[in-house]
């Protein structure tokens, strides 16, 4: 098992435990008269919903009434409470189909209604088969792994089962043998639902943290599974943590207005009641996935599923919990209080990277487009058309960089010669510098003429890459002989297009200060080594690029056809027959 750091040995524990010590001997002594006069009496069948717990155990809603039958209770004269059998209950509104198991009180599939997964299915975030392995959602985490197993398996008492519509709440109880387990749950109309839990054991109240122990039913290959990540802010500061980098079994102490597990397009997330006084431990694991989810028979291959159990270390810990996905307008939509210094939302939920700035206002224009085309796929080329033709100016001022610097091209060359005859060290090597600066001056030569404007277009290109990688939007939207914008091409025709085309533009953009030999490497080099980037990603991505590189052909050889252009070829051509004739 991975190392972890037991919450209870940081300081000031030991005071706080001593605190919950004296509080339960007191609540103890309170109580005993009157477990001698209601214990010994069996509880009536009709009483079976109200039965009552030790005081220490809360409750959420007391006046909530939810209609359905009552597991079967098994009430043995030493005060146990369980069921005799596994029942289900199923809890419903516009948004999903919550199907609990009353074996541990934990989630069996989480329906979202209104996406569904690549087989055209309704979306089940519940990893089915990685949650057989480690865990289900809403299971508890605790130290304690012989501890963590019976909580999980046993039979709880559900306050209803069958079908239950929201808003409603759904209560599980179980006790044996000196433990007291009490879930509450509270659903409205909304992705959100309320989470109570509380474990007593021998009269000590237990860390026990509820989790989502085993990543998202949607990750179904292990491009979807590189893509989980643990997550969690505090005020403005919001923190994205890689599978790579995440340690399974740690302990992470907070405060977090929220924290859980996500990955591009999905996220479970805890909403604590005190961000103060929350711990998140992370969960990794090792599982098998299908190399080809459409494809079961054609083998495994090793991957990690990533999990996250978020709780109060004191003991009773009260969440929200958020399960669905990370669209804007949805995301928006959910309040976060506690969070200061930044939007009491779960936005920052999508990560649109470090040019944020340019990304969200891109992305924000990207779906004023779709209003008026019906489709992504053409949002995207008409955006990435307006994109290209922007950026036409910077093409221009570079191969004007590029051209007045080959220019004085040949005078540089004559000043090189001149201290060629001096090693690196000499001090007289600094006079080159000097007589090469004042000659780009003299004829109003930048030296960063060729490259600033690339390197402007830099943040643009990226912030437009990172948005469609984060656009829930493009999940499953269609375009041409393209079924999901957000998956890779089915046919790789786009990536085709794009190594196609760049080598065209390779070759038609005059490169007046590269030798030949080094030219048509990389005129082969550049593209091929782009079609591998670009061979899993995203159709969208694909689809912008290779579009780009489509209409920059055209830009290059009107651009070819102007005096600028035609000079540059001229000194290209002039400078690859000098290179032959040596």
């Amino acid at each position: 098992m991975p190392e972890y750091q037991n919450p209870q040995q940081d300081p000031g524990s030991e005071r706080r435990l001593l605190i919950v010590f004296a509080l339960t001997f007191f609540v103890i002594l309170l109580a005993q008269p009157l477990l001698k006069k209601y214990l010994p009496q069996p509880p009536a069948p009709a009483a079976a919903k109200q039965t009552e717990l030790p005081a220490a155990l809360p409750q959420v809603a007391q006046n909530s009434t939810i209609q359905g039958t009552v597991s079967k209770v098994n009430a043995a004269p030493g005060g146990e409470k369980q069921a005799t059998a596994e029942t289900e209950t199923v809890v419903e509104n516009n948004f999903y189909r919550i199907t609990f198991t009353n074996r541990g009180a934990q989630v069996k599939s989480w329906i979202l209604k209104k996406y569904d997964d690549d087989a055209g299915h309704p979306l089940d975030l519940v990893n089915q088969a990685a949650s057989a392995q480690y865990g289900y959602p809403l299971s508890l985490w605790t130290y304690d792994e012989a501890q963590r197993n019976q909580l999980n398996s046993a039979l709880y008492v559900a306050s209803s089962s069958g079908a239950i519509n929201a808003p409603a709440d759904l209560t599980f109880e179980y006790s044996a043998q000196n433990l007291l387990v009490r879930k509450t749950f509270h659903f409205d109309n909304s992705y959100v639902i309320g989470v109570e839990t509380s474990v007593v054991s021998g009269g000590s109240t237990v860390t026990a943290y509820p989790a989502w122990p085993a990543g998202l039913g949607d990750e179904n290959s292990p491009i979807s599974f590189h893509a989980a990540q643990i997550e969690y802010q505090f005020n403005d500061k919001t923190t994205q943590v890689p599978i790579k980098k995440v340690s399974g079994g740690a302990t992470e102490h907070g405060p977090y207005n929220w924290a859980g597990v996500g990955d591009s397009y999905f996220a479970a997330v805890f909403l604590p009641a005190n961000p103060q006084n929350v711990t998140l431990i992370t969960l990794r694991n090792a599982l098998q996935i299908p190399k080809n989810p459409s494809k079961p028979s054609d083998g495994t291959t090793p991957t990690d599923v990533l999990g996250a159990a978020v709780g109060n270390p004191s003991g009773v810990t009260s969440n929200r919990l958020y399960v669905g996905p990370k669209s804007l307008d949805v995301l928006q939509s959910i309040p976060v209080p506690t969070i200061a210094g930044a939007e009491q939302d779960l936005r920052t939920l999508i990560n649109f990277g470090t040019f944020s700035f340019i990304a969200k206002p891109l992305f924000a224009w990207l779906r004023w487009t779709y209003k008026y085309t019906h489709n992504w796929g053409w949002a995207i080329v008409l955006q990435t058309l307006v994109i290209t033709l922007a950026l036409l100016p910077l093409r221009i001022s570079s191969m004007k960089s590029a051209l007045k610097m080959q220019r004085i091209q040949p005078q540089m060359n004559a000043i090189k010669d001149k201290y060629k005859k001096y090693s690196m060290r000499d001090p007289r090597r600094q006079e080159m510098n000097v007589e090469i600066g004042a000659l780009m001056k003299q004829e109003g030569v930048s030296p960063l003429g060729g490259c600033l404007p690339l390197v402007i277009q830099l943040p643009f290109i990226w912030a437009y890459y990172k948005m469609l990688g984060v656009a829930i939007d493009l999940r499953h939207a269609h375009w041409f002989w393209i079924s999901d914008l957000s998956s890779r091409d089915p046919y790789f025709l786009l990536p085709i297009v794009l190594v196609i085309s760049m080598v065209i533009t390779q070759r038609m953009t005059p490169q007046t200060g590269m030798d030949p030999a080094q030219q048509k490497m990389m005129n082969i080099t550049m593209p091929l080594m782009m079609g591998f980037i670009f061979f899993n990603l995203a159709a969208g991505l694909n689809l912008y690029y290779a579009e780009s590189n489509l209409i920059t052909i055209i830009q290059q050889a009107v651009m070819n056809r102007t005096s600028l252009g035609r000079e540059m070829r001229e000194i290209a051509a002039k400078r690859a027959r000098k290179k032959q004739l040596k």
